[in-house]
């Protein structure tokens, strides 16, 4: 499965109604290490069937933004159910953001 632009038109029914875990990758054009995180999330979304991987750029959804609390970029949250799981702030390897998926 691709990555998926989320956004508060499809927000609801991708992140809040999914029947699957939602990873959510908070990120920015210009921000640097947001870039370094891009291929780890795309490479997930394609091996991972049984999960969701959306990107959520904060400066075209600051309602979305504020309502996580993004203040720091890179920020992945997995959404579980309608809740918020786990999370962490900055760019981490694609072994660690596995491991926030398992918890």
């Amino acid at each position: 499965m691709s990555v998926l632009q989320i956004t508060k038109d499809n927000f609801e029914a991708e992140v809040m109604q999914s029947d699957r875990p939602v990873l959510l990758d908070f990120w920015a054009q210009w921000c640097g290490p947001c870039a370094a995180v891009a291929p780890i999330m795309d490479e997930i979304a394609q091996e991972n069937t049984h999960i969701k991987v959306g990107k959520i750029n904060v400066d075209e959804e600051p309602e979305l933004t504020a309502a996580f609390g993004a203040m720091s970029i890179p920020l992945l949250v997995v959404v579980k159910n309608g809740e918020v799981a786990n999370h962490v702030v900055g760019a981490i390897p694609k072994v660690a953001v596995l491991k926030l998926l398992e918890n």
